[in-house]
């Protein structure tokens, strides 16, 4: 399976220092902390990043502010070159193996870096295959995503591809049934079969499935909700079913 050459990052705060630490230590280039700071854990993971020989630098908190762009640091950014990233070609080979029950969550324009990071948080957690994202209109991982998502965006291939509703079919072709999360939909979430090789396919903030997604799942079904509120937020939408097809494959 290829793993592309990705772009270098900065990414600030505890626990995302401390995910890149724990999962990707290999691409961790070099270790910022504040100069002043006497958190504990900071010295635990400066302590676990020179034990691998990653340089260490104090460093003022105005370097660190700069550096962060407006992401909380909490004293401690980390030099990061993201080496894993996928694409379209790398779909089959992740379905394949998932051992014949592969759960996908598809995303189609998800563009706040905060719901990205939670998203890919749930889907960690959930066990998902493979995350996958347009590589328009949507936003990419991010200093901001990879902070939210506590590491899962280190743990979960996120695969961008150029066009949606090819990637859509080409998953269709490997034997992938797909549903689509839509308010208007008749059918209840929890009346779906998840359990064999499923994708969950969750529009973006706004304006929900666009109409060529929407046209390439095979159902659309929606959360039911008992209060006056409308929809829901599409990270805490994107828990629901995720584990909706946990409980069922468990």
């Amino acid at each position: 399976m290829a793993r592309h050459g990705g772009s270098e990052d900065w990414i600030a705060g505890i626990n995302a220092v401390d995910a890149a630490l724990a999962n990707d230590i290999g691409n961790v280039r070099e270790i910022l902390v504040e100069a002043r700071a006497r958190n504990p854990r900071l010295a635990e993971l400066t302590g676990i990043a020179q034990a691998a020989g990653i340089a260490v630098r104090s460093v003022g908190n105005e370097v660190l502010e700069r550096i962060s762009g407006g992401v909380r640091h909490q004293g401690i950014v980390a030099h990061y070159a993201a080496a894993k990233s996928y694409d379209e070609n790398d779909l089959q080979a992740l379905i394949e193996g998932a051992g014949g029950a592969p759960l996908l969550l598809v995303l189609d324009g998800v563009q706040d870096p905060h719901n990205l990071g939670a998203c890919l948080r749930s889907a960690a957690a959930a066990g998902v295959t493979a995350v996958v994202i347009p590589k328009d209109k949507a936003v990419a991982v991010n200093a901001t995503v990879r902070k939210t998502s506590a590491g899962a965006a280190d743990r979960v291939p996120v695969v961008r591809v150029t066009n949606l509703a090819r990637a859509l079919k080409d998953m269709k072709d490997a034997g992938v049934w797909f549903v689509g999360l839509a308010g208007e939909a008749t059918q209840s979430l929890y009346a779906m079969d998840l359990k064999g090789p499923i994708g969950i396919v969750m529009g973006g903030e706004g304006e929900g499935l666009r109409r060529l997604t929407r046209e390439h799942c095979d159902w659309l079904a929606k959360i039911p909700m008992v209060g006056e509120v409308e929809s829901l937020n599409v990270s805490v939408a994107t828990g629901i079913a995720l584990f909706e097809a946990v409980r069922q494959r468990s």
